[in-house]
């Protein structure tokens, strides 16, 4: 027989190896721990809304009452500006500081230490109070040459703007944190990417700006949706300053006039849960944006192409 020639055993063989093997029934194992330990949590937790729903001290009519207040929604716009505005000034300064942390120039990299250990050192509701007394101890502000002429008198006494200096107060406190998370993104970047920079012969301005910032947005995003998030439920401190227009000021004064402070304690709450809810879908959606290519998962598409791949060169074969 030539060695053209082939046995139908032969041809059979071959073809039972091109063939697709039959898929595994991967059976997986029964844990029955499981169930007993999700059936307790919700008999308990059926238990305790129960609890709550026929507790009359929740007052749950005053709950659905105040729920859609004009004057809590309200205070809840001026809780989301104030959380907006706040963030952006945080962020700002807080990669301006970041920035003079990792200069080589001694006295930027002095100032910010000096900035993050004063205010990551003092409560951020001290703070707040200061911020609150300050037109008590300084009446006007001269802008000007020291010992000289002045330009511009500013009169402290007049201000009242409690939102301002809410803003402010959060804005600052909220800097020093992000100027440490900043940093941390910083250091995440390879330093063979700063040293192409050099070698294209781009300034540490430039190479911060254009090279390193940018790939540090992967590391910088998820604590900086935390710290937003944060930020949200640290404005109910700003009755220091004092600022009653927020969401809880606007609960607070609603129970100080019919002394049921539990149900509107919880219209505040389902308040601010409602808008942390909002801004982790947003959180979600920036992560993914910014952590496009680095994820080595694969998507489903991905995997049935490669498996078409596989598929088309065992044929080939």
């Amino acid at each position: 027989m030539s060695q053209d020639e082939t046995t139908p055993a032969a041809g059979a063989a071959a073809v039972a190896n091109t063939a697709e093997p039959e898929p595994i029934k991967a059976i997986p194992l029964r844990r029955p721990g499981r169930w007993i330990a999700a059936a307790v949590i919700l008999v308990l937790l059926g238990l305790f809304l129960w609890g709550a729903k026929t507790n009359p001290a929740y007052h749950w009519d005053t709950y659905w009452k105040y729920l859609r207040d004009a004057r809590i929604a309200k205070g809840a716009l001026v809780t989301l500006e104030l959380t907006v505005l706040a963030m952006t000034i945080g962020v700002l300064l807080g990669v301006v500081l970041a920035v003079m942390r990792l200069s080589p120039n001694p006295v930027l990299r002095s100032v910010s230490w000096a900035y993050l250990w004063i205010f990551r050192g003092t409560p951020v509701y001290v703070q707040l109070v200061f911020w609150g007394l300050f037109p008590s101890l300084y009446k006007t502000i001269t802008v000007g040459v020291p010992f000289g002429p002045s330009f511009v008198d500013f009169d402290v006494q007049n201000w009242q703007a409690p939102f301002f200096f809410a803003m402010l107060g959060l804005g600052l406190n909220e800097a020093a944190y992000m100027a440490e998370i900043v940093r941390a993104g910083i250091n995440s970047v390879g330093e063979g990417q700063r040293e192409a920079s050099t070698a294209l012969g781009m300034s540490w301005s430039q190479t911060m700006r254009r090279t390193v910032l940018p790939q540090a947005m992967r590391v910088i995003i998820p604590p900086t949706g935390n710290e937003l998030i944060s930020m949200l439920k640290t404005t109910s401190l700003v009755t220091a300053i004092p600022l009653t227009t927020d969401l809880y000021g606007r609960a607070r004064d609603i129970y100080s006039v019919n002394f049921q402070p539990i149900p509107l304690l919880l219209v505040a709450a389902t308040w601010y849960l409602a808008i942390t809810s909002v801004l982790m879908v947003g959180q979600f959606y920036l992560e993914r944006y910014y952590s496009r290519g680095s994820s080595k998962k694969l998507t489903g598409k991905q995997l049935k192409a490669l498996a078409t791949i596989q598929r088309s060169a065992v044929g080939d074969q």
